[in-house]
């Protein structure tokens, strides 16, 4: 049986506290991670080379929570959450081990993959114990306080790889996670093991569609990222032709025609993350090397921008049920879509780069309106037994649009690179495309639930 918080009580109630401090803790994990190696990237990049591969270090990662997601959540609705969720964490320890002894940034690709299955475990499972641990009334506070497990690595995070990697080298950045991952995962999954398995009948396993899907998107991006068109545009078509089938079916009927009700929601989710991540994987890149400061000011502004997420996601939980979760998506698009704007001020040469910061924040703010309320009107339509699949459907989404939103952008600042020798260029498009897509899933999230009607 499933732990509950009683109602009218808080996440920190005894029943429930435990698998609240466990579920904190194992995003500030994420967090830290993600904020190191966003901020150090820019040295990997000048140690190893292979500018095209510096979109596919964050790709990888991405492709691999996808997959990663759905296995966890198929898994949740079938046994213990505790079990893949322990599956989870030691893939992630071992893809850190990886990174931090790459040699090549083919072998890091390699990491971020299992980093990445580890990562996209992690989450799932914590949606799933969302949904089952916790009341209607208190998923909201919960998602917000997650949201704000980010600030303390938002702070520490860039500074501190910053530092390292300035000193003994960023390989320390990956290794020095390691004693975090064991003392957070030991907390964390006993907090997990407090929720039992499913009471209702799982629906069949889709691993094999989520691996399709991630070979899919591979595929679709190494097509753009050929320069040779004779092989370009028949790798994109099979990227196309594998990826598509397999996403449709790991997803409600409906989903690429924005079918209003959760089809449209999951599919907002996935340009959420394409029009935000896009343009967030190169923020640190665009201050750092093309504007010449250091690593922890490019990481500064990545802070920035998970401090405005926090507040924003605290204000949603307040606003959700009087704004409705319709309203607020679309608000938080169409931010995202000012921040990728303001970002192109950086790459002018008379603007003070550090500008960045406050045009990225205007970005974090967007998204920590958008983001909680998707997961919300999909734990509030999940049917009892099937909050994995559901939880994995939207993870799915929202990894596979993150994952095509920073390959597409690192194509694009390839292909700049190679055909005019300029990464400032580049850099123009990947904001604007990240625009782009932003007021595309505006206009979309007229199709998300304009109310939540809780269960």
């Amino acid at each position: 049986m499933s732990v509950q918080t009683p109602p009218g009580s808080s996440v920190f109630s005894p029943g429930v506290r435990l698998l609240t401090v466990g579920m904190v803790l194992i995003v500030t994990l994420v967090a830290f991670e993600s904020m190191a190696v966003a901020t150090v990237m820019p040295l990997v990049e000048d140690d190893l080379g292979d500018l095209w591969l510096y979109g596919w270090v964050f790709t990888a990662f991405f492709l691999g929570n996808l997959v990663g997601a759905v296995i966890a959540g198929s898994a949740a609705d079938r046994m213990r959450p505790a079990i893949p969720f322990a599956g989870g964490l030691l893939l992630f320890s071992v893809g850190l081990i990886i990174g931090g002894a790459a040699g090549s940034m083919g072998i890091l690709v390699a990491g971020r993959v299992l980093q990445g299955l580890g990562a996209g475990a992690m989450p799932a499972i914590s949606y799933v114990c969302i949904g089952r641990g916790y009341r209607p009334e208190s998923r909201a506070r919960m998602f917000a306080l997650m949201s704000s497990a980010w600030v303390v690595p938002s702070v520490a995070g860039p500074a501190l790889a910053g530092v390292i990697g300035a000193t003994v080298g960023w390989r320390w950045v990956f290794l020095g996670l390691l004693p975090l991952c064991g003392i957070i995962g030991l907390i964390a999954l006993l907090g997990v093991r407090t929720i039992g398995a499913s009471e209702e009948a799982a629906a069949p396993s889709n691993v094999m569609l989520a691996v399709q899907v991630a070979i899919g998107a591979g595929l679709v991006l190494a097509g753009l990222q050929t320069s040779a068109p004779l092989i370009a545009i028949p790798v994109l078509l099979l990227g196309l032709v594998v990826l598509v089938p397999a996403f449709r079916r790991l997803t409600p009927e409906g989903t690429l025609r924005a079918r209003p009700g959760l089809a449209a929601t999951v599919l907002v989710r996935g340009l959420l993350g394409f029009a935000f991540f896009a343009a967030d994987a190169y923020v640190p890149f665009a201050i750092t090397t093309v504007r010449g400061l250091s690593a922890t000011i490019g990481g500064l502004a990545l802070t920035a921008a998970t401090f405005t997420w926090t507040i924003a996601s605290w204000l949603q939980a307040r606003w959700v049920d009087r704004v409705g979760p319709r309203r607020l998506v679309m608000s938080g698009l169409v931010v995202i879509a000012a921040g990728s704007v303001s970002m192109l001020a950086v790459l002018v040469p008379s603007i003070p780069a550090w500008i960045g910061l406050g045009s990225w924040a205007i970005g974090g703010f967007g998204i920590g309106l958008a983001f909680a309320p998707l997961s919300l009107v999909t734990l509030a339509v999940a049917a009892k037994g099937e909050e994995g699949r559901a939880t994995a459907g939207l993870q799915l989404s929202d990894m596979l649009g993150t994952a095509l939103g920073t390959g597409v952008a690192g194509a694009v600042l390839t292909i700049a690179v190679r055909s005019v020798d300029s990464e400032t260029i580049g850099l123009v498009a990947v904001f604007t495309i990240a625009t782009a897509v932003a007021l595309a899933g505006a206009r979309l999230a007229r199709g998300v639930p304009a109310r939540i009607h809780h269960t």
